[in-house]
Parts: C-alpha cells; sequence; structure tokens
C-alpha cells in the first residue's frame, strides 16, 4: 500500500512538473514521450477582408473534414480504435493510477501520428499501461452499442509487437506492401502491385501528359480474385468524408474571387468524379493563381506514406500571404533563371527555359490532415513533372510556424550541449533563423521545380527511393546556392557567414543529432532523415583526406565540426550532379546504392550517445501544433459581421472536440 501511494505521489509531481515545464514556455502546450505541442499564431487575420476571413474559415472546415481519412489510410483498424481510447478516456473516473497516466500518454501519441504508428519512424507504439488493466476498463465501460471491435482484435494489435510493425516498411529486400501496415494495398503482393501499374503505364507510354496512376485509390484483390481500384470520391470510398470536405468547400467558392471560385469548382468535380484529369486541371489553374491573397492546399497530394511512391495521403493546409516576408521569395523566382542555368549539373538535364515558379511566404491558417498536428515548414506543389515543365510550381514558406519553432526552442541548451564552437554557436544566433527560412525557401521554390528527365525517362524508376532521392536532390540545390556569393550581392544574406551558420547545422544534424528522433537499435526508414544522413554522411566520406568534416571527441563527448566551409560546398555541387542524374535517367540500380550505404545505417555507439545527451537536456525531438479556433460573429439579425480568431491552450480538448465534430466515417473502410 505504502508503495502505491508513493507511487501516485511521484506520477502527481512528475505532471505538475511537466506541466510547469510546459507552460514556462508560452508556446508550448503539451509535452509527452518524445514530443511537444506548440501554439502558432495567425498575426494579419485581423487585416484581412470579411470575404477573405470567411475564406479561411470554411476552407478551415473542409481542412478539419478529412481528417478520418488520415487515420484510415495510416492503418485500417485506426478509427476504431482511437475511437474506443477516446470513450474509454472521457469514461473513466478513476484517474490518478500509473495505467492511466500511461494509457492517456498512449492516446496523446495516436491523436498526434494519425493512427497507432509513429508519423516518422513509422514503428507500432508499445503501451506502457498493461492489457489486464485495459480489458477491465473495456469491459467496464463498453457494452455491445459502443463496442467497436472484438476485445481480442484491439488487444492484439496494441500489444503484439509482431502484427503490423510497421506502417512503412522500406528494408532492402523485403515485400515493401506485405511488410507496411498502411491501408493502401490489400491481399496483394509488392510483385503485383507493380506489375498493375507497369501494364498501365505501357498502354499509355506515349502520353505526355500522364495521370498519376492510382494516386487516390486504394488497390485490392477482390473476393473474385481480380484487382480492383476503389477510388477515393464522393459515392466512394471515403464518400462520408469527402461530402462534407466538398460542403465546406462549395461555401469557400460562395466568397471566393473569380479566379478561386473556378480552381474551386474544379477540386469540387475532381472530388465528384475522382477523375484524376481533372485533378491535373485543378493543379495547373491552382498553380497560375499567384494574385490572391488567401491560398490553400486541399487532396491527396503525397505519396511518402506508401512505400511504392504511388498512394497520396490526404492533407490540407488553409494560408494566406505575408506580405512582408515575399519579397526574399520574389528575388529568388525573379533570378530562377539563373540559378537553373548555373546549377553544378549536366546541362542537359537543365531546364532550357523555367516556366511559372512562384514563391511566397505565408502564414498558415489552419492544417488538416497529413500537415496536422506535425507539419511541413515549406511546400512545392503540384507534384506532377509535366505540370511543373510545362505550367511551373508554386512553392511557399510558413512564417508563422517556423516563428513558433523558434520561440519554443529559446533557452532549451540544444546548442550548448551539440555544438562545439563558440564561432559556430554565434553564427547561429546571427543567423540561424535567416538561413534556416532561407534554406527552405530555396529547397521548395527552386530545388524541387529545377531540372529535366531525360527523353524516355518516365519518373517512376526510383520505386521505393523516388522520396528520398528527390529531398536529397532539392536539399542539395538548396545547400549549393546558399553559399553562393550570388545571395549576398542581390541582398538575401549579409555574408557567406551566415551560409556557413546553415551548413555546420546541417551537417550536423544529417550525421547526429537527428538520430536522436529514432529508437534505439533501429533503422532510419523516413524519407527527409533519410536524405539528410545521406548527404552529411557522403561529404563527411568523399571530404576525409581534405579534413572537410570532422568528428571530434571532448569530455567524452563526440561533436561534428565542419572545418572547410567552402570545400563542403563544393561536395554538396557534385553529389548534387549525380543525384539529378540518378533522377534524370531514372538510374534505379545507382540510386539505390546511394541511399542503402549513406541514408539507412546507423552507428550504434553514436546513436546511445545522442539519445542519453537529448534525455539528459529534456528536449523532445519532436514537434507539432494544435490550430487555432475560428467562430462567425453575427449581428442581432443574423448577418455574419465578422469571424472571431482564438488560441486553444488545450491539445486533449481540442482533439477529444475534433474527434466529436469532424469524424464521419464508418470504423473500418
Amino acid at each position: 500500500m505504502m508503495n502505491r501511494f508513493l507511487a501516485l505521489i511521484v506520477m502527481a509531481m512528475l505532471s505538475l512538473s511537466i506541466e510547469a515545464k510546459a507552460q514556462s514556455n508560452e508556446w508550448i502546450v503539451d509535452r509527452f514521450d518524445d514530443i511537444k505541442v506548440l501554439r502558432y499564431e495567425v498575426p494579419g487575420f485581423e487585416d484581412l477582408t470579411l470575404k477573405e476571413k470567411l475564406l479561411v474559415y470554411y476552407l478551415g472546415e473542409a481542412a478539419k473534414s478529412g481528417r478520418d481519412i488520415l487515420y484510415d489510410q495510416n492503418f485500417k483498424y485506426n478509427i476504431a480504435i482511437r475511437r474506443t481510447l477516446e470513450t474509454l478516456y472521457k469514461s473513466i473516473a478513476e484517474r490518478e493510477t500509473k495505467d492511466f497516466y500511461a494509457f492517456e500518454k498512449y492516446l496523446k501519441k495516436v491523436w498526434f501520428a494519425n493512427g497507432i504508428h509513429h508519423h516518422y519512424s513509422n514503428d507500432k507504439f508499445q503501451p506502457e499501461f498493461t492489457e489486464g488493466w485495459l480489458r477491465e476498463q473495456l469491459k467496464k465501460h463498453l457494452d455491445n452499442s459502443t463496442r467497436l471491435m472484438p476485445d481480442n482484435l484491439l488487444c492484439a494489435i496494441l500489444f503484439d509487437p509482431e502484427l503490423y510493425p510497421s506502417r512503412l516498411d522500406q528494408t532492402a529486400g523485403v515485400d515493401v506492401i506485405l511488410s507496411s501496415a498502411n491501408n493502401y494495398y490489400e491481399n496483394l503482393t509488392q510483385a503485383e502491385v507493380e506489375a498493375y501499374y507497369a501494364a498501365l503505364a505501357t498502354v499509355h507510354a506515349d502520353d505526355p501528359t500522364p495521370i498519376s496512376y492510382g494516386l487516390n485509390s486504394k488497390l485490392m484483390r477482390s473476393d473474385n480474385g481480380t484487382i480492383t481500384e476503389l477510388v477515393w470520391r464522393v459515392g466512394g470510398m471515403y464518400s462520408p468524408a469527402i461530402e462534407q470536405i466538398v460542403y465546406w468547400l462549395e461555401k469557400a467558392a460562395t466568397v471566393a474571387n473569380f479566379m478561386q471560385r473556378r480552381i474551386i469548382n474544379t477540386l469540387i468535380d475532381y472530388y465528384r468524379t475522382g477523375d484524376l484529369r481533372t485533378f491535373d486541371l485543378y493543379n495547373i489553374l491552382w498553380v497560375s493563381d499567384n494574385s490572391s491573397k488567401v491560398d490553400f492546399v486541399n487532396g491527396f497530394i503525397e505519396t511518402y506514406g506508401d512505400p511504392l511512391g504511388r498512394k497520396a495521403s490526404w492533407e490540407s493546409i488553409v494560408n494566406f500571404r505575408d506580405e512582408r516576408a515575399c519579397r526574399r521569395t520574389e528575388l529568388l523566382t525573379e533570378y530562377a533563371q539563373w540559378f537553373e542555368d548555373n546549377a553544378p549539373i549536366d546541362p542537359a538535364y537543365r531546364k532550357a527555359k523555367v516556366k511559372g515558379v512562384s514563391a511566397k511566404v505565408i502564414t498558415a491558417a489552419m492544417l488538416g490532415g497529413d500537415c496536422y498536428p506535425a507539419t511541413p515548414i515549406g511546400i512545392n506543389l503540384p507534384n506532377a513533372d509535366w505540370i511543373r515543365k510545362e505550367h511551373g510550381s508554386k512553392s511557399v514558406t510558413i512564417d508563422n510556424i517556423t516563428y513558433a519553432y523558434d520561440k519554443a526552442a529559446e533557452g532549451n541548451g540544444f546548442m550548448e550541449e551539440f555544438v562545439l564552437r563558440e564561432e559556430d554557436r554565434e553564427r547561429m544566433r546571427l543567423y540561424g533563423k535567416l538561413t534556416d527560412d532561407l534554406h527552405t525557401d530555396l529547397h521548395e521554390c527552386l530545388g524541387h521545380g529545377s531540372g529535366q528527365l531525360a527523353e524516355g525517362t518516365k519518373g517512376d524508376e526510383l520505386r521505393t527511393y523516388y522520396s528520398t532521392l528527390e529531398e536529397a536532390r532539392a536539399d542539395l540545390f538548396a545547400l549549393y546556392y546558399l553559399g553562393d556569393q550570388k545571395m549576398v550581392k542581390i541582398g538575401l544574406i549579409p555574408n557567406q557567414e551566415a551560409a556557413w551558420a546553415n551548413y555546420a547545422k546541417y551537417i550536423m544534424n544529417g550525421m547526429m543529432t537527428q538520430l536522436a528522433r529514432i529508437e534505439e537499435g533501429k533503422d532510419v526508414q523516413e524519407s527527409h532523415m533519410r536524405n539528410r544522413k545521406l548527404i552529411a554522411e557522403w561529404c563527411y566520406e568523399h571530404g576525409k583526406q581534405d579534413n572537410v568534416i570532422e568528428i571530434v571527441e571532448r569530455m567524452g563527448k563526440k561533436y561534428v565540426v565542419v572545418n572547410d566551409f567552402q570545400k563542403l560546398r563544393n561536395l554538396f555541387g557534385e553529389l548534387l550532379r549525380e543525384v539529378q542524374r540518378i533522377k534524370s535517367e531514372g538510374d534505379y540500380a545507382a540510386g539505390s546504392a546511394l541511399v542503402e550505404r549513406y541514408a539507412v545505417k546507423i552507428n550504434p555507439e553514436l546513436h546511445r550517445e545522442v539519445l542519453e545527451r537529448y534525455n539528459a537536456l529534456h528536449i523532445e525531438p519532436y514537434s507539432g501544433f494544435v490550430n487555432p479556433e475560428y467562430s462567425l460573429v453575427e449581428d442581432e439579425e443574423g448577418k455574419i459581421i465578422d469571424v472571431k480568431l482564438s488560441y486553444p491552450r488545450s491539445y486533449i480538448q481540442q482533439m477529444l472536440g475534433y474527434g466529436e465534430d469532424y469524424s464521419f466515417l464508418p470504423n473500418e473502410n
């Protein structure tokens, strides 16, 4: 009895300590496991016109309405599991127990990852509460009407580490379809999926404007043995949620300008038909609109969650242009052709004429789907290579998100712990935010949009390695040009010292500090992390003769130090040339060798050290956000006269509220 009493006191003190730690920084809303949840502000919203505010509101409702889609895409039992856990959470009265605290943490992790697999590592969460405790709660609080799945199935999924262990398995040599738990494929092997889409590509081999086959559908073997695509559309798979998205898009169209009304209506047509030709038309219209203040992304967009890079997760982000900060992106687009012409790649793979490149700095107003709670800091769309080539691309850097990250990191001790030299720390303090933003601008605005495929290359040859290599290509473009004197001449950075701040941070992160995001003993799986490790490790190895990058040990701790920044920039250029060649020629063998050699395996001793040092600082390696909240203001006659903005302080309450108000799909799809 005394031991249990003491344990409760310790847990209560720990809970208070965590709460106090969160409250010590006003930007941090919650902390748990390897995650901190932040708030982001929406400066400038009050300056929008009423129609623009309403457009943000309606598009924001559409962004929240697709939430269930991502849960189901990530794993077919996710919705039933989340609803069961939420019901228990609201029902359990006895909360001051070790099992309940562990249960609450587990539920927070499920919310953050949009499912039971980690949003970055893709590994299934292991509960810290006992199976016996969970079964007791299920028996006590659920009856036949509220039980969404058999208790035995639920417990097997949650507690058996061998059952559905990874949402996305990209391990070389395995059948990545059979070993991945995502809900993009069913009853199929990797060979069958590849053969299915290869046949489609062969039939349409001469199409100069190929659609993105499989982007918006689940592929499965039906009961009669035929392979069938279940299209995500109104009247098809995910229809109840898509109908809600369409409802709010129709509302948005009533307050949009002429161009945006056409864009929104085309997106609605796509959602109703599932026709990927209509999706391409939507993208062409969307990328041509550079004048609207309010903008948005909504749909099945990115393919990182599919090991074969075909199926797109659902996402949305609503935003408006930050007029003051857009000057730097305007300069980049102004010199887009110069950057392309001077890229250190084979001239045959440069674009002779860069078309339609636009870039802007935006303020995020609402995050949804695969952009929530964790969100990118930059976006470059559309993804289809032929649309990029013929119509251009639109790039954004999300300034209020990066600002929130910076404010939340103030005083956390990271630089003092991992950056050895004071000169590097000083550069990072002076130029870190500036060059991080510029890196994102260059990556999204010019990097992804640069280069072209060789004649005969379709763009899907790199298969499981495409995402990693494409992110590496864009990062290398950004790194190479960030250190160019041109950046100083056109006034984007004050001097090359600013670029060196970014170089030192990037190499340190790629080789060392990002390892804090990975469970000990695991390989690197996530594409962006693989990309950064590939670049840093390749440059380390190829710069050894000149000691360009050095691993230094001081007082029993290892540090990554860049000794020659100019030579490092040259290495970035060399690697960019090779990665662009691999993409342009569709050289799968070379791409595979590059990723497997430099991007996957981790030195276990270094990994253990990084984890210990991070844990000592109490720094969570992952961050995400709660959304702001908007409410309509009406006059006495019921006419909408304004939209009110507020900032919630409870992650739990927002997630429970979303579960009640934006959950439209059945338990299993």
